[in-house]
């Protein structure tokens, strides 16, 4: 078994067993290591210690518990902390702000307990008593907190109301040309989602509504990491960027039926990505130079207007592009497909690769034979123009940027937010050399 799966399959137990006293050496020898071992394995594939992840599971699930109602002193007590200042203080030093401000901040919660989600499911003509767990992501470490596998066939999800009825439109469209997509299972109404009434925290805030919908789930998986990262790097990276130049055929078909989002790659740099990279150069002391955010603005400027635009995926990490035998067998999550500059799938490809092996390792040698050979396979298919080989480190960089903007606020994804920031720093470190392999 892979230490992906180990891991997998250890935070499964976890999820079932939050309010018991989970310990290292138990789930060491459920898992067949020794205790030192597990929690080294643990920390390498999910990015934070054992303890850590227990902790905040134990602290995100009482919150949930507590928002539909239940008495505070009494979750606590379920999740095993002596007494709800023990609570109080351990979620404020996750957290950074009390349970309360935290939930009055959500408005609306996206937590979900297993009944709510038993209800939410009886809208759809399946059986009713199928196991709920939550979806791992990240080549099996993370854990969503918006998708559950349900029993081994379906697939249960909430997103942005906005999101869904863009993805449903997009994947029936990508569906009659046979691309393999999950697309909605009609409610017993035959509606494409059910709206479920969310909990607000404020006694003056209206309810909200979260729109959940079913899928099937789909052959494959991604590749496991000693595929993607090992000696048949190269050919594997060729696959990426064939398979995204592939979808991408079919995004231009259905553009006009789809009427997509558009948005401007340069302006988004300008106006919020790179102000507040700055922000944080300074904040995290990361040693960047004034000169390098000034080329990165003035080659996105001269550049980014000039290179091809369509519909893309926009969010084509690993995690997304399933395989099967070798070969590709579905793409997932189109929620935040939008018109932009083409050449940002393959390359938020390659940094979702990046990201996974600096968590893994920290020291992906490897990667450029990735990147270059991701961009080849994708140059099989849509033959790139100059612009795009000279703009693929600025692309690479704006898309770092908008993620050191993003992950920055949000204090559950402060472990995501470092990795990726030494991700930007490797990145600029190799500037050169990134810029050679596409001259």
């Amino acid at each position: 078994m892979e230490s992906s799966d180990i891991v997998k399959s250890s935070i499964h137990y976890i999820e079932q067993n939050l309010k018991t006293d989970i310990t290292a050496e138990e789930l060491a020898d459920i898992a067949g290591y020794s205790t030192w071992h597990f929690q080294r394995l643990f920390t390498r594939v999910v990015g934070v210690s054992l303890a850590s992840y227990v902790s905040k599971r134990r602290l995100d699930s009482a919150l949930n518990e507590i928002a539909t109602g239940r008495r505070a002193v009494d979750v606590a007590l379920e999740y095993g902390y002596d007494t709800y200042a023990g609570f109080y203080k351990a979620f404020v030093r996750e957290y950074k702000k009390s349970p309360k401000q935290y939930l009055a901040k959500m408005e609306v919660s996206t937590m979900f307990t297993e009944n709510e989600l038993r209800e939410i499911l009886s809208h759809w003509d399946i059986p009713q008593d199928l196991p709920i767990l939550p979806v791992s992501i990240m080549d099996g470490a993370a854990v969503s907190e918006n998708v559950w596998a349900v029993g081994e066939e379906y697939v249960l999800k909430t997103e942005n109301e906005e999101y869904v009825k863009q993805n449903n439109k997009l994947v029936k469209a990508l569906a009659k040309r046979n691309i393999t997509v999950a697309t909605p299972i009609p409610t017993k109404t035959g509606a494409d989602y059910f709206a479920h009434k969310a909990r607000t925290f404020e006694k003056d805030s209206s309810a909200g509504e979260s729109p959940f919908k079913l899928m099937h789930g789909l052959k494959g998986a991604p590749l496991p990491g000693k595929e993607r990262f090992g000696v048949r790097r190269k050919e594997y990276g060729v696959k990426y960027g064939v398979c995204i130049g592939q979808l991408h055929g079919v995004l231009a078909e259905i553009e006009g039926e789809i009427q997509p989002y558009n948005e401007d790659l340069f302006q988004r740099v300008l106006e919020w990505a790179l102000p507040e990279s700055k922000k944080q150069n300074i904040q995290w002391s990361m040693g960047l130079p004034e000169s390098f955010f000034e080329d990165v603005l003035r080659q996105s400027e001269l550049l980014f207007p000039k290179l091809p635009k369509q519909l893309i995926h926009r969010d084509p990490n690993p995690s997304n592009i399933l395989f099967q035998g070798g070969e590709l067998s579905a793409f997932v999550d189109f929620d935040i497909s939008r018109r932009n500059v083409r050449l940002w799938d393959p390359c938020y490809c390659a940094t979702g690769l990046l990201g996974e092996w600096m968590a893994l390792d920290g020291e992906p040698e490897g990667w450029f034979d990735i990147l270059a050979s991701i961009i080849e396979g994708y140059d099989q298919v849509h033959p790139l123009t100059s612009e795009e080989k000279q703009a693929v480190y600025y692309v690479i960089c704006a898309i770092q940027m908008i993620f050191m903007a993003y992950l920055e606020p949000l204090a559950e994804l402060k472990e995501m937010a470092k990795t990726n920031r030494e991700m930007t720093l490797y990145i600029i470190e190799n500037e050169e050399r990134i810029k050679a392999l596409f001259q």
